[in-house]
C-alpha cells in the first residue's frame, strides 16, 4: 500500500511512521482518519510508555495530499442527537488528528528529517517534543492555498514560537531552516546528520524509565490544564511511585515505577 501509517512497539516505545513515499509522506484523508484510531489503541496499551512520530525515508511529512482538497467531504451524516454532524472535510480531519496527538496521555516526540511542512508542521507541533536532523526545513503554508489555518492550530503554534514568529510563518508561507526553528523554539534539539535515530532511541529509553505519573501530570499542567491538582495528588498518594523513587534513590538502584495512564499496574 502506497500511503499508510505504520507502527511498531519495542521496549516501551511506540513508533508511528508516516509512509507515502510517492508524495514526500503527504497525509491523505484516509491517513488523517486513521491516526486518531491508532493513537487511541496505543494509548490503551500498558506496554507503551512513550511515542515517536516520524516519516519514512528522508522526509518527515510534506503536508496534506493536495489532491484531497478537491475531494467532497463525507456527510454530513446524522449524529446521535438526530442533527447533522460536522462535514468530514480535509481540515476537519487534520484538526482531529492533531488534537488526538496533543491529547495522547504519554510523552510524544517528533523525529524529523527533511521537509516538515503544512500538515507535517501541524503534527510536529502537536507532539510534546521535536528533535530534527540538520538540513530539515519547516513551513506553515496555508497562505499559499488561501486556506484559513484552524484557530486551535494557530494557538498551538504561537505558544511554541511566539506570536511574531507564528505570524511570520503563517503570513508568508515561507520555509525556515532547522537552525532558525531551533532558535525560535519550534525544535528542542538539532542533531548532526546520522545522529537522529540514536539520540531519539536513547532519549525515549530515558522517558520510558521515568515515572508516568510525573509525566502525565506535568503534561496536563504544561498544556494549561491547572484545575486537577487534587486529582493528581490523589493519584500520587495511591500510586506507590513516590515511595519507590525515594527508596531506589537511597538504595542506589534504578526505580521500577508501576503507575500507568490507566492506573497502577498489578
Amino acid at each position: 500500500m502506497d500511503a499508510q501509517l505504520l507502527h511498531t512497539v519495542a521496549d516501551g516505545v511506540a513508533t508511528v511512521v508516516i509512509s507515502h513515499p510517492a508524495k514526500r509522506n503527504a497525509m491523505t484523508a484516509a491517513m488523517w482518519r486513521r491516526l486518531p484510531e491508532l493513537l487511541e489503541a496505543l494509548a490503551a496499551d500498558p506496554g507503551v510508555r512513550a511515542l515517536v512520530l516520524t516519516g519514512a525515508g528522508p522526509t518527515f511529512c510534506a503536508g496534506a495530499d493536495i489532491s484531497s482538497l478537491r475531494e467532497p467531504p463525507r456527510g454530513p451524516e446524522p449524529d446521535a442527537g438526530g442533527g447533522a454532524a460536522p462535514e468530514d472535510g480535509p481540515q476537519t480531519l487534520a484538526v482531529r488528528a492533531e488534537e488526538a496527538l496533543a491529547a495522547f496521555p504519554k510523552p510524544t516526540l517528533a523525529a524529523i528529517r527533511g521537509f516538515c511542512v503544512g500538515g507535517g508542521s501541524q503534527l510536529a507541533a502537536a507532539c510534546d517534543l521535536r528533535f530534527a536532523e540538520e538540513g530539515a526545513s519547516f513551513g506553515v503554508t496555508p497562505a499559499k492555498l488561501g486556506i484559513v489555518y484552524p484557530a486551535s492550530s494557530t494557538r498551538r503554534l504561537a505558544a511554541l514560537v511566539g506570536p511574531a514568529t507564528a505570524k511570520y510563518l503563517l503570513f508568508s508561507g515561507e520555509l525556515i531552516d532547522a537552525e532558525r526553528a531551533l532558535r525560535t523554539g519550534l525544535l528542542d534539539e538539532l542533531l548532526p546528520a546520522g545522529r537522529l535515530d540514536k539520540r531519539v532511541a536513547d532519549f525515549t529509553a530515558i522517558l520510558a524509565a521515568r515515572s508516568q505519573l510525573t509525566q502525565a501530570a506535568a503534561k496536563e499542567f504544561a498544556d494549561g490544564r491547572t484545575d486537577r491538582d487534587g486529582h493528581w495528588a490523589e493519584q500520587a498518594r495511591g500510586s506507590g511511585d513516590t515511595a519507590e523513587g525515594v527508596a531506589a534513590f537511597l538504595e542506589r538502584r534504578t526505580p521500577s515505577f508501576t503507575w500507568t495512564a490507566g492506573g497502577p499496574t498489578s
